[in-house]
């Protein structure tokens, strides 16, 4: 799999704005959530008079809005995260026209996410000291780890977290990033709760639970939460912060777990092999939609899927109806059903399985075999009677 020279990534760090620094962010998220939504707005009301509005014609509209006296609290924010914004609103519909994502939505003080981002025009990085538009003191960055050697960042997106923690990601090419040494080793992996993940090898890696290791403080401060006065109080607002914080510290000690998980099964093997699971389906179950999303099998698939393609390793997805885990991986046989709570099951062949890893067994073999195939080849399914069929589909042959 070839690899782009000098992939671009994102460097994430904390930073301490000062009190005037945060004010000004402040206004600038405001400003760039009031722009969005009127972009968005207009073009859905050109959309209903089945007219388009491009980029250009939304930029002269923010030219208009400036000007007014209604909106002209615009000007003192720096222009470059407001045209940002009408940037992605325009990638919002290119993605909804591609039919890749759904229309796109407004923008809620309370909820969409406070960030505002800057191009090469709008900030100066250098000898390691960020300072930004409309600021003049540098941004005290928390260096926690350096940047490529020779670095410079096309790109400076800041955030502050409903914790209250303030981010600020810095985008620039690292020529770090190049394709691993080829081997020959190969896991298949399947996803599951007891277990986070099962490999084809036999190894078993614990699922850490992060949610449920926090549970009972996260239950107490959502409980002061609830006690709260509803509105803008001060003491809602601090416990609204408190419940933040302990959902981000849930979170980040899930995806560093991710991370380094991912990172090393990228590492050891030239191919890996996983099951399309429907995350979004299983959380609707009520009874496993805690376990499911604290699992997080979603954000470990995506991070499977961009570091293969950093490091040069193949990542095969094997169908969702794949009977994986009822099919006998020494003799193929398929079995007509095998509930949840048996971990274990004889095959009529003599062999004793355990579910899991014959089922990451017979992903590892589906995903070599559609690798080997071709994209088109779809891996075994079972017919609803339990016996084995083929459910490839027949290449359709040229007159």
């Amino acid at each position: 799999m070839a690899v782009a020279t000098h992939v671009k990534r994102a460097f994430k760090y904390r930073f301490y704005p000062t009190h005037a620094q945060a004010a000004e962010l402040s206004r600038t998220f405001g400003c760039v959530r009031k722009v969005y939504n009127l972009a968005l707005a207009a073009r859905t009301e050109a959309w209903a008079r089945q007219e388009r509005v491009g980029y250009n014609a939304s930029s002269a509209m923010l030219t208009a809005w400036k000007r007014s006296e209604e909106l002209a609290y615009l000007n003192e924010v720096s222009s470059v995260p407001l045209q940002q914004a009408l940037r992605h609103v325009q990638a919002a519909f290119t993605l909804f026209f591609a039919k890749r994502a759904g229309y796109p939505r407004f923008k809620s003080r309370k909820q969409s996410r406070r960030s505002a981002e800057y191009t090469t025009s709008a900030f100066r990085f250098r000898d390691g000291e960020l300072r930004l538009a409309k600021m003049a003191e540098p941004v005290a960055i928390v260096w926690s780890r350096p940047l490529p050697k020779g670095a410079s960042p096309s790109t400076v997106t800041v955030s502050q977290d409903a914790a209250g923690r303030w981010f600020v990601s810095l985008l620039c090419r690292d020529p770090g990033v190049q394709p691993l040494a080829a081997t020959n080793a190969a896991a298949g992996i399947d996803a599951g709760l007891t277990h986070l993940m099962t490999l084809s090898t036999g190894e078993k890696i614990t699922n850490p639970r992060h949610e449920r290791a926090d549970r009972a403080r996260l239950a107490k401060a959502q409980r002061e939460l609830s006690r709260k006065a509803g509105g803008k109080g001060t003491n809602r607002a601090k416990a609204r912060r408190k419940v933040a914080r302990i959902h981000a510290r849930i979170a980040d000690r899930r995806r560093d777990g991710l991370h380094k998980l991912t990172s090393r099964l990228v590492r050891e093997n030239q191919t890996l092999v996983i099951e399309d699971l429907a995350v979004r389906n299983m959380v609707k179950n009520r009874g496993l939609a805690r376990a499911v999303s604290d699992a997080a099998w979603r954000e470990m698939r995506a991070m499977l899927e961009y570091k293969c393609a950093w490091y040069g390793r193949n990542l095969v997805v094997v169908d969702r109806w794949f009977p994986s885990s009822r099919l006998c991986s020494r003799c193929g046989t398929v079995r007509a059903k095998i509930p949840l709570d048996v971990r274990e099951w004889t095959c009529d062949c003599g062999t004793v399985h355990d579910r899991d890893v014959n089922a990451a067994k017979n992903l590892l073999a589906a995903g070599l075999a559609a690798s080997v195939c071709g994209a088109g080849a779809r891996p075994q399914r079972s017919t609803p009677g339990g016996q084995s069929a083929s459910k490839q589909k027949t290449p359709r042959r040229e007159p």
